[in-house]
């Protein structure tokens, strides 16, 4: 097998192409408003908003950082430009059910204007009832049905007095009411000229009272009927004279809201109750009124005032609208309360819009993570959206925990599009445990992590910079600078080949280098600025790798980046604080003796290994079985062990470590501690992509640095990851000075060659390996280990008095 020469300093880094720029500073470039790498996510946005139909809501997938809603929003209010105004809503009092409040729908800006004329009104209805009623016209009428009742009450009595001042009976009004006496010759009698009358008289007197009395007792039963009659006919001109006063103030507000058939009910609601509840209104036409007096107390003004639940400025956009906490209220309403007398009350001015109504007529953006913590926002959600109305409800009352009079609003229909803001994970948990998550989000937008590195993507990238600059007011940024933001791209996509659409981190990134710019009084960004936010950034967050790279220089992690050892190999394990991602050499130990044919992953039976890593063990074992025993029992017994590692082990990116190892110690040949190795294998022993290539390679390096570079040292990759390094310049220096090596092996064949500086050898004719190889070492072992194994079961045998094959019979 031919040598394995070390990668050259240009595959270790793929440089921007600053030819593709033809702008000096970020100035010269013309903005464009074009979406960074999102072509297949815009193009579902755009048809989610062009179609009008139930259910075709949006959830857009991505990670953070990707400027997910501000590409969205971006898209959005053109199309909302375009779209009519929303509806003002309002809700006013139900005279008829106060617990029911009506919805009223208004163009844009009519609600506020609504609002101030029922303010305008209710503040001239007293002065209007006042001077109605103290009117010339109202007084003469009112006495005038006055008298003509006394009249008649008058007349009937002066007529039951004259019958009986014909009979001799006298008919007098008295403090105790109305009596009868015996009169003769026009002059009453006591009891003694009463006694004087013949029987004859006093019998016809008696008679006459009698029938007297029966007429009075008729005409009094008369006189309530009469009372009510009166009463009616003063409360049918109190009607006419309230509709007189108001009327005119209810005919002008008709004529500003001619069009609006709500607007106009309303108004006839109001006079109906304006003219029912006239005494009661003038009784309090001089008092002030008690704001947030419940609708169901004293007559009150308040009962005429609108509560202008949603108003947007006449001609206005579509709304768009982002609620950041979305809270079960906080979307679709609340009512509030307030204590009166020890006890809770409300009424229709206290009821609160949410976002749903905000956003009716328009679009409604809401992060999937925030909403779905928060209890019953989305099953709140999900009930408006089918039901296409937004149904005001309590959950205190809901759950009855409430005991307060509640309020039940009208509902109002509703007409949004929701734009749900979630990652992969959320989206396909929805579409797996929410049956009706797919009926109302029909279109998925998902946003690139990462878009290809080619000059068409470069000079987009390039554009985006000089507008983010641009939004920012940064100091325009040199075309270097624009190239060195270009490449940390790619390295934040881990791919030489591509770049990354994570907006947020190179915004970020441009804001720290402007303020390197500008500490250091320069009017242009340059290369080194950049470079320089970037070592800080490093620098602040680099804390834990400096402690273990100080343990591992004063020998309290055992690390050896010189000589030769049996069994041992430097393996490289990725630490991923969020912010910062790096590597760090963990010794890796095999050791293996007679057994059964169990290779041991000691990480998994400590319970310290992930299923994956395990993965790796088994597949590695099955590597060893199906190369080197095929025809034999695996007789080994091998176990695998991470060093001093104290955490979770997880990854198969150790497997090619772990068995480069493993075959050390059953060959007995040293490896090279100066070079590490990482890789996946696959069961024919093909190295496998891995994770991280960068960091693990900068993770060795810095520690070789530390301890002194000898132009031995180096790290072991797949083949398949040179495509994904972008490593520091000064990695890249020190291989092309010789000093520091990457390499690449696409089998576990060229790795072990490198590692032990032994050939691995190919199979002869017989299907065995030369014994000088160390393919050929490790079979040896092997057959060693199936033939003692063979021998210990016929003596175990023998031992427990079993035929072992005759007295002749012998291991050969």
């Amino acid at each position: 097998m031919p040598g394995i020469e070390p990668l050259k300093p240009e595959q270790l880094h793929t440089p921007c192409d600053r030819s593709l720029f033809e702008f000096e500073t970020t100035d010269s470039v013309p903005l464009d408003a074009q979406v960074f790498g999102q072509a297949r996510a815009v193009d579902a946005v755009r048809f989610g908003m062009g179609i009008d139909a139930p259910g075709y809501n949006l959830f857009i997938l991505g990670p953070p950082g990707s400027n997910r809603h501000g590409i969205v929003r971006s898209l959005l209010e053109p199309d909302a430009a375009d779209r009519p105004s929303a509806a003002d809503w309002c809700y006013v009092n139900n005279f008829a059910e106060p617990t029911r409040p009506q919805a009223i729908r208004l163009p844009s800006g009519m609600g506020a204007r609504l609002r101030a004329d029922m303010q305008q009104f209710a503040s001239e209805l007293g002065q209007a009832i006042t001077t109605a009623f103290e009117s010339e016209e109202h007084r003469g009428r009112v006495e005038s049905v006055q008298e003509e009742y006394k009249e008649r009450e008058e007349t009937s009595l002066q007529g039951l007095g004259a019958e009986a001042a014909g009979l001799n009976v006298a008919f007098m009004r008295t403090p105790r009411g109305f009596v009868f006496l015996p009169m003769k010759n026009n002059e009453t009698l006591d009891e003694k000229g009463y006694a004087e009358l013949s029987e004859a008289e006093q019998e016809q007197i008696g008679k006459a009272i009698e029938q007297l009395r029966e007429k009075l007792r008729r005409i009094l039963h008369e006189l309530p009927r009469l009372h009510r009659e009166q009463n009616n006919r003063l409360r049918e001109i109190s009607r006419e004279t309230m509709t007189l006063a108001v009327g005119h103030l209810i005919e002008e507000l008709k004529e500003r809201y001619a069009g609006e058939p709500d607007a106009l009910s309303f108004f006839d609601a109001v006079l109906a109750d304006v003219v029912e509840t006239g005494e009661a209104l003038r009784e309090q036409a001089t008092s002030p009124d008690t704001p947030g007096l419940p609708v169901e107390s004293a007559i009150s003004t308040l009962r005429y005032q609108v509560n202008v639940l949603v108003e947007h400025p006449p001609g206005s956009s579509a709304p768009i609208v982002f609620e950041d906490n979305p809270t079960h209220p906080n979307l679709v309403g609340r009512i509030d309360h307030m204590t009166q007398m020890g006890t809770l009350v409300t009424n229709f001015t206290m009821i609160r819009a949410g976002a749903l109504h905000r956003a009716n007529g328009g679009y409604l953006l809401l992060d999937a993570d925030k909403m779905l913590v928060q209890p019953y926002a989305w099953e709140g959600l999900k009930r408006s959206l089918k039901s296409a109305r937004i149904k005001m409800e309590s959950l205190a009352q809901a759950f009855g925990w409430s005991s307060a009079l509640p309020l039940e609003p009208e509902p109002i229909p509703l007409s949004v599009k929701v734009v749900l803001f979630g990652q992969r994970l959320h989206y396909y948990l929805l579409k797996s445990y929410d049956p009706e998550f797919e009926e109302l989000f029909k279109i998925a937008a998902d946003f690139e992590n990462e878009v290809a590195r080619s000059p068409e993507n470069t000079l987009q990238f390039a554009r985006m910079t000089a507008m983010l600059a641009h939004e920012q007011t940064l100091r325009p940024f040199h075309r270097d600078a624009v190239a060195r933001l270009e490449e940390h791209s790619a390295r934040l996509a881990g791919d030489a080949g591509r770049l990354s659409t994570r907006t947020r981190e190179i915004a970020d990134l441009m804001r720290e280098a402007d303020h390197i710019a500008s500490t250091a009084s320069r009017a242009v960004v340059g290369r080194a600025d950049v470079d320089a936010a970037l070592s800080g950034r490093i620098h602040r967050a680099d804390r834990l790798r400096d402690s273990m790279h100080e343990a591992v220089l004063r020998e309290t992690v055992l690390i050896s980046t010189s000589g030769m050892h049996c069994g041992q190999i430097n393996g490289l394990a990725v630490i991923d604080l969020g912010d910062f991602v790096f590597a760090r050499p963990a010794r890796i130990t095999a050791t293996a003796r007679l057994g059964t044919g169990d290779v041991i992953d000691i990480e998994r039976k400590a319970e310290l290994g992930g299923s994956i890593h395990s993965k790796g063990v088994m597949i590695l074992s099955a590597y060893l079985a199906s190369r080197y025993a095929r025809e034999i029992p695996q007789s080994l017994s091998a176990s695998l062990v991470f060093e001093q590692s104290y955490g979770p082990v997880e990854g198969d990116s150790a497997s090619l470590a772990e068995l480069c190892a493993l075959l050390s110690a059953l060959a007995g040949v040293p490896i090279r501690q100066s070079l590490a190795v990482t890789g996946s294998v696959n069961q024919h022993g093909t190295v496998q992509a891995i994770g991280a290539p960068n960091e693990k390679i900068e993770g060795f390096y810095d520690v070789c640095v530390a301890r002194g570079l000898t132009g031995d040292q180096g790290v072991i990759i797949p083949c398949s990851n040179v495509k994904h390094l972008m490593l520091r310049n000064e990695i890249i220096d020190s291989v092309a000075q010789g000093r520091f090596h990457v390499y690449a092996v696409d089998c576990v064949d060229q790795a072990i060659e490198l590692l032990t500086g032994i050939p691995a050898g190919t199979p002869g004719p017989d299907g065995c390996y030369p014994a000088d190889t160390l393919n050929g070492r490790v079979e040896a072992c092997l057959v060693r280990f199936s033939r003692l194994r063979q021998s210990y079961s016929a003596s175990s045998r023998n031992t427990a008095g079993e035929p072992s094959g005759g007295p002749d019979s012998q291991v050969s």
